[in-house]
């Protein structure tokens, strides 16, 4: 989070998440194991974070703050302008003007 001041509920959501994605990623198995969750808990964990997601969304809607964290790379200006390119125009033997 960075230095925007943030409500204790926003701190504990974001502090629960970090746990709980943790706990995810310290419990993750290879291909083909048996994971040590059983089925009815990762549903659990998987709606406990849809759930604060939502929750943090609508803070942030609340707080008037805007939710564009998106990854970006080190060298992208903000807000630089994007530019759309279809899939179809970069087909071999396909012309523009279809």
């Amino acid at each position: 989070m960075s230095e925007q001041s943030y409500t204790k509920e926003e701190l504990i959501l974001n502090l629960v998440k970090r746990t709980l994605t943790d706990v995810i990623k310290d419990t993750a198995t290879t291909p083909g194991l048996q994971h040590p969750l059983n089925d009815e808990t990762i549903k659990q964990m998987r709606d406990c974070l849809a759930m604060i997601a939502q929750r943090e969304h609508e803070l942030a809607e609340a707080a008037g703050r805007e939710q564009n964290m998106r990854p970006r790379f080190k060298d992208e200006m903000p807000g630089s302008d994007s530019v759309v390119v279809s899939l179809d125009s970069l087909k071999p033997g396909k012309k523009k003007d279809e």
